[in-house]
């Protein structure tokens, strides 16, 4: 991994460089000079066989490996850095100053020229600056110095501060990544049309295949080739740009430094111009070679996703709005009275008084404490919503305690910056500042949120931030963070609401129980905090299918836990449209129901007896593979390894999976073809990997890989298909809640490929709280099937935790009948199994091997 940081060297006043993203200073090594000449350097990276050339004139650097160029920086000379400066009458600046430094450096190592040309060479500079350093122009520019957005004016105090840099990636032609936009996973060439935008926005029913800026931005780029991953991270919190073209790869010569460095002419070539509005260049190049090396890299910078409560990945049910008590615990009595499981009920913004938040509304909720036991009675729990834009009301505590410490954001004159929202007129607290999040942290302690129980977690909306009458929805450019102006800091802000949100469901446990936090805005790093979905979409068929690749493009870039509003949050669904969006919601990481409030009402028993048969089955597979689940968010939180990934993660050498964006892998062990067409009687689905094998879960079918496979479907079918060499661990005792099931026993699926084996994990803790990190209290278990032999082997063996859980039943599919089964324990006793064997399926079922899932135990087949 290779860091570029770019700066001023001598700026008016320091640029902004973003903090709080990166977990830690990242590890940095001495680089050794291998070579040199007049005008480039080529210094020794550390990897096999990898330089990196620096050129000075013009400036560019290329990082390589052995005879091939892996990424060239500037080779299309886009490096630019608009300077920052004073107002003066007769003055204005387009030149880069930090070009010009580098320049200067750089020369001291391979410059040749004689004295005498220095000389001319900095007089001819002299005649071109004032006695102040600035270069002169002739007069003031348009939009140097303000900007008017509709009846917004933007006032630019230093002047246009823009950086840009471009990137070259020879034999790449699939580039991923630069969430959040509703477009397709691969992204597309961008000449002749706008550039894709990162900068967060509350867009209201926001367009499909479209570059347009939504509510998230991560600026990570991945490129994929058959040859090599590598991730492109881009330090910026400003609003920012990318250009992607699609070119052709030429040679690429370096003269004396070595003998040559080539692309083939007819090569493919990705180039990516990067473009913000103010901060500093600050770039880190992940080289791989693998998807997972690059998964690892970047996780090693921003964090890995965190370690939900297991409750959080199971079913939630949400609109805008419940309308009182009586209707929570009305939908809640529903979902018992039609056998569906489900964990969490949402309130929306009507719950608070007057959207006062931290408050109940006394008419609506007036015993919120009455309703929050009858959830836990029932261990289920409830999600309110707590916004960062703060009622202005001389009569409201929040308002009036951010008032007295100074803890709003300002305008441009130093005044508190105030805006429009859903309070009416609102202030905004300044998040940047750690004592703003410290305080904000500290008013979940349940005697500071009055009505608020442990059963009680948050969501945080608006957090972009919306201001309903500020430009494009959003607060001016020009308001203040303690002195930084909010162009610098603007993607953030989402973050750092959920940061301090989640600091404060943390603070009020004691630092015990893990958080549950949803947002809406984010930025990298976000993944450590909670949490995101894909914003206000609408009940339409285009936006289940865009609900794919977006989801795998947060993924790609380290947020694993995210979804899509089941049923679209604008408008209303048909009941087809409803079922096909929980069955595939219940295949994605957050599963979440919601809905607008100018909506009939949704709830799954409203569209009569047949689809509440059909979403109800949804649902159960969700709770079913909860144990796998948990185990893939588990380890991505260990390795920042997606959860939800395209086939082109696993499959990485097969070409036909790059650019497949209707059906995915959930780890590598699931692949789902989510149903997303109206009508639809069949799809097509791919299935990756020769010499692969592949069982559909719910008929045992098996199916070679590296094919394409075409499948009829009805409405109560959805196809998902578990991976030969795959043991998956279910739950099929689906109870009212994931809580009612946490000492249910487990049911193994063992799915053996060609040669007869299998192998998988058994992750167990007590699902809620960070023992399984300070106190090493989990059961980690390796589970392998090979010549007729299933044992469970202690992965961890350092921790200790026991659990109530046993082995109920294990399903081993594609294998042979055996003449008996017996079960050896970890004492060395034995005893026989029960079995049945499905001849025409291939499907052996071995019955109440009743040992406990934390043991150590095999079961031999003869």
């Amino acid at each position: 991994m290779t860091r570029v940081k770019i700066n001023e060297l001598k700026p008016l006043k320091p640029r902004y460089e973003v903090p709080d993203v990166l977990i830690s200073d990242p590890f940095t090594e001495t680089l050794s000079v291998v070579s040199q000449d007049e005008n480039s350097l080529v210094l020794s990276l550390g990897g096999k066989d990898q330089r990196l050339i620096v050129s000075a004139q013009p400036f560019r650097l290329d990082i390589v490996e052995g005879p091939q160029v892996l990424v060239s920086l500037n080779s299309r000379g886009l490096l630019a850095f608009e300077h920052l400066r004073a107002r003066k009458d007769t003055i204005s600046h387009k030149i880069s100053s930090t070009v010009g430094s580098m320049w200067d450096s750089l020369k001291s190592i391979f410059s040749s020229k004689s004295e005498l040309e220095q000389v001319t060479e900095q007089e001819n500079v002299e005649q071109r600056t004032d006695e102040d350093g600035q270069i002169k122009e002739e007069e003031d520019k348009p939009g140097m110095w303000e900007e008017t957005f509709k009846s917004h004016t933007d006032s630019k105090p230093n002047g246009p501060s823009s950086i840009s840099l471009d990137f070259s990636l020879p034999g790449v032609e699939h580039v991923y990544g630069i969430p959040e936009h509703a477009d397709t996973l691969k992204l597309k060439n961008t000449d002749g049309s706008d550039p894709y935008r990162l900068y967060n926005l509350d867009v209201f029913q926001y367009e499909l295949h479209n570059p347009m800026a939504l509510y998230g931005a991560v600026p990570v780029l991945i490129s994929h080739s058959t040859d090599r991953t590598m991730g492109i991270f881009w330090l910026n919190a400003a609003e920012t740009w990318v250009d992607i073209s699609s070119n052709t790869a030429g040679k690429m010569m370096f003269g004396k430094i070595l003998d040559f460095v080539q692309v083939s002419s007819e090569a493919p070539q990705t180039d990516v111009r990067w473009i913000s509005e103010s901060g500093i260049i600050d770039v880190f190049i992940m080289l791989g070679p693998k998807p997972a090396d690059v998964f690892t890299q970047y996780a090693s910078l921003t964090g890995t996703q965190s370690f939900p409560p297991l409750t959080a990945l199971a079913y939630h049910q949400c609109r805008w709005n419940y309308n009182d008590q009586e209707d929570v615990k009305s939908v809640d009595q529903g979902f018992d009275e039609h056998d569906i499981p489900y964990d969490f009920i949402w309130l929306d913004i009507e719950h608070a008084d007057g959207k006062r938040y931290f408050t109940w509304d006394p008419s609506k909720f007036p015993q919120p404490k009455e309703m929050l036991q009858g959830l836990m009675d029932k261990r289920r729990k409830l999600v309110a919503i707590v916004d960062p834009h703060i009622r202005v009301d001389s009569g409201y505590k929040i308002h009036n305690e951010i008032l007295s410490k100074n803890f709003y954001v300002k305008n441009k004159d130093g005044g508190d910056y105030e805006g429009w929202c859903w309070p009416g007129n609102s202030g905004y607290p300044d998040f940047t500042n750690p004592e703003m999040r410290a305080w904000w942290a500290s008013k979940f302690a349940y005697e500071q949120y009055e009505g608020s129980m442990e059963n009680q977690y948050v969501w945080n909306d608006m957090n972009e931030p919306s201001v309903f009458n500020g430009p494009e929805v959003t607060m001016h450019k020009d308001a203040l963070h303690g002195g930084w102006e909010h162009r610098d800091v603007h993607n953030l802000y989402g973050l750092y609401v959920q940061k301090a949100t989640a600091d404060g469901l943390v603070e009020r446990s004691g630092g015990v129980e893990r958080p549950f936090v949803l947002t809406r805005a984010f930025f990298a790093g976000s993944q450590r905090y909670g949490a995101v979905w894909t914003g206000d979409n609408a009940a339409e068929w285009g936006h289940l299918k865009i609900s794919i690749p977006m989801c795998l493009s947060l993924g790609l870039a380290g947020i694993s836990f995210c979804g899509a509003d089941v049923g679209g949050f604008f408008k209303h669904p048909s009941a087809e449209l409803l079922v096909r969006w929980y069955q595939a919601g219940a295949y994605q990481p957050f599963f979440r129901a919601h809905a607008h409030i100018d909506t009939p009402r949704r709830e799954p028993w409203l569209f009569g007896p047949e689809n509440t048969a059909l979403i109800r089955e949804a649902i159960r597979q969700r709770y079913a593979l909860l144990p796998y689940w948990y185990q893939l968010f588990y380890n991505a939180h260990r390795t920042g390894y997606p959860v939800m990934r395209p086939l082109w993660v696993e499959y990485p050498d097969d070409v036909a999976t790059f650019s497949i964006e209707d059906e995915y892998l959930i780890g590598k062990d699931l692949l789902v073809h989510p149903v997303t067409d109206e009508g639809a009687t069949a799809v097509t689905a791919y299935l990756p990997g020769k010499g692969e094998v592949w069982y559909d879960v719910h008929t045992f079918q098996k199916h070679d890989g590296e094919q394409s496979l075409y499948i009829p479907v009805t409405m109560s079918s959805i196809p998902v298909f578990q991976r030969g060499g795959s043991i998956i661990c279910r739950k099929d005792r689906v109870r009212r809640s994931s809580s009612c099931m946490e000492n249910d026993p487990y049911t193994l699926y063992a799915a053996l490929n060609s040669q007869g084996s299998a192998e998988g994990e058994l992750y167990i803790d007590d699902f809620h709280t960070f023992n399984f990190e300070k106190a090493k209290q989990f059961v980690h278990r390796h589970l392998s099937f090979s010549a007729n032999t299933l044992s469970s082997r202690n992965l961890a063996p350092d921790s200790q935790f026991s659990t109530a859980s046993w082995i109920e039943k294990i399903v081993i599919i594609g294998g042979s009948q055996p003449s008996s089964a017996t079960l050896k324990n970890a004492d060395g006793t034995e005893s026989a199994l029960e079995f049945e064997f499905d001849s025409t399926l291939a499907v052996l079922t071995l019955r109440k091997p009743g040992v406990n899932a934390a043991a150590d135990w095999t079961v031999i087949l003869r």
